[in-house]
């Protein structure tokens, strides 16, 4: 008989006593409920871990939420360079805001495209007041300007290189086409702000829109609505009572002869100022040289 054959011989002849199986499952058992709890346990910590780690995400999430609203809002109110590139939402009183529905840049054939597209929205839920047909305007009007500005620069772009013009030379053109808004007043009682349209290589195509919105009722403002049911005679005063002013500080207007100021149009543009003033603004070559761009003047007095 070999080694092994004596081995399991005397391992089939050993005497197992029945209390040892016994306390072996018993010691299985006891091993498996030790293990059990010990998972709970785990889970347990790992659950209350993960609510604390939940509740520190969700405190640093709201502290960096504020924070960012305060950091926004300062930069909003102390840099007009954010102001004018970022997707702002300044607070017009306590009714209304102004933000951007839309913004974008892009550049085509070395012609550069910005885009800022202003949305007026009611704050205060109870007004029954409704801008959504405003806002439809202002959306039209923008993406229209944006799309035929385009096609202008890309037709002067064709017709630039047919009539032998390098891709060198017109890249030097720097061509900009540029749509955006400036609010110029922002109370409880009105919102006032420009729609532009702009292209730096002709300013025979350029776009200016203003809007005029009393807060308490959602309806356009009309200088009539500011000054009285006179007010083209007490606008037509002011205006040439200031011209004449300037005139004699040494600003150049065209005469009526040769097309400048005879009277205001019922459509005049006119935006409100922080004085609650309306300010009419006469376009660029309409009453005066180009040089002197815009030409502004606030009316007093009134209703």
């Amino acid at each position: 008989m070999g080694k092994l054959d004596k081995m399991k011989e005397r391992y089939d002849g050993m005497y197992i006593p029945e209390e040892l199986n016994s306390r072996i499952q018993q010691e299985i058992l006891k091993s498996r409920k030790q293990h059990e709890v010990s998972k709970l346990q785990r889970q347990h910590e790992e659950e209350n871990g993960f609510r604390y780690l939940f509740k520190r995400v969700i405190h640093g999430m709201e502290a960096a939420a504020a924070a960012a609203c305060i950091l926004f809002t300062a930069a909003l109110n102390t840099s007009p360079v954010f102001a004018k590139e970022a997707a702002k939402l300044p607070v017009i009183g306590g009714l209304a805001q102004v933000l951007t529905f839309r913004s974008y840049e892009m550049e085509k054939d070395d012609i550069a495209v910005s885009v800022e597209i202003p949305t007026i929205e009611m704050i205060a839920e109870d007004t029954g007041i409704s801008v959504d047909e405003i806002n439809q305007e202002i959306l039209d009007c923008c993406n229209q300007y944006a799309d035929e500005a385009l096609l202008r620069a890309e037709e002067y772009r064709t017709a630039f290189l047919e009539t032998g013009g390098t891709e060198e030379e017109w890249a030097e053109h720097n061509i900009k086409i540029t749509v955006g808004y400036e609010i110029k007043q922002q109370s409880d009682e009105y919102l006032s702000f420009i729609v532009r349209g702009t292209e730096n290589w002709t300013s025979a195509y350029s776009v200016s829109r203003y809007y005029n919105l009393a807060l308490g009722t959602g309806k356009m403002v009309t200088l009539e609505d500011m000054l009285g049911s006179d007010y083209i005679e007490l606008a037509n005063t002011g205006i040439r009572e200031q011209m004449a002013e300037r005139q004699d500080a040494g600003e150049v207007f065209f005469t009526a002869e040769e097309g400048g100021f005879t009277g205001i149009s019922e459509d005049v543009k006119f935006y409100i100022n922080k004085d609650n003033h309306p300010v009419i603004v006469f376009e660029k070559y309409e009453i005066a040289p180009g040089a002197s761009g815009e030409i502004e003047f606030e009316i007093t007095g009134g209703k």
